[in-house]
């Protein structure tokens, strides 16, 4: 007797095929991001980050720019800029108000900014109000050129900055360890 091998069919070849081509189309649909225009039910809907803000200064005298720019929320922000036509070789205080109102010029951009509470003091006190941010100095031509890093403000949050108002003093911060 002669040994005749069986005849092979496609089904399962064609069932294997099948299998895979759902397995990697499930994949697939597992691995894409999903999008939803509405926040759905208990869903908190993502929160922009602020990376940078500009201040652009233009008064009857002074005029200058200052950026402030937080690579993420927790970092510190730097804080730079040039503001032009103050007093030749002078100290400023520099601050951020309460407020973002300019409606009655400084007076109702408010108090120092301060959500905790605390006293008055220079960047570098733990005591101190989040818009303390020290003093800025002219040059002998009264041009202010800085940068410096603080680490309790912030773009982001509740230490936010963004719409606040910044005021630079005619008398430089004085503290008892700069008397």
């Amino acid at each position: 007797m002669d040994f005749v091998p069986p005849r092979q069919t496609r089904q399962p070849r064609f069932a294997i095929t099948a299998s895979f081509t759902l397995i990697v189309v499930f994949v697939i649909w597992l691995l894409l991001p999903t999008r939803h225009s509405t926040p759905q039910g208990d869903e908190v809907p993502e929160l922009p980050v602020v990376s940078k803000a500009v201040t652009v200064l233009q008064g009857e005298k002074v005029s200058g720019t200052i950026t402030f720019t937080q690579p993420f929320p927790t970092a510190p922000v730097t804080v730079s800029g040039e503001i032009k036509n103050l007093d030749p070789s002078a100290k400023r205080g520099f601050h951020i108000h309460a407020s973002g109102d300019l409606s009655n010029g400084c007076l109702s951009a408010g108090a120092h900014f301060n959500p905790f509470g605390r006293t008055h003091g220079a960047p570098t006190d733990i005591n101190r109000h989040v818009g303390d941010l020290g003093n800025i100095e002219s040059d002998s031509k009264g041009v202010a050129i800085f940068s410096f890093e603080d680490a309790l403000i912030s773009l982001n949050g509740p230490l936010s900055i963004v719409g606040y108002v910044i005021k630079y003093l005619r008398a430089a911060l004085r503290t008892e360890s700069s008397r």
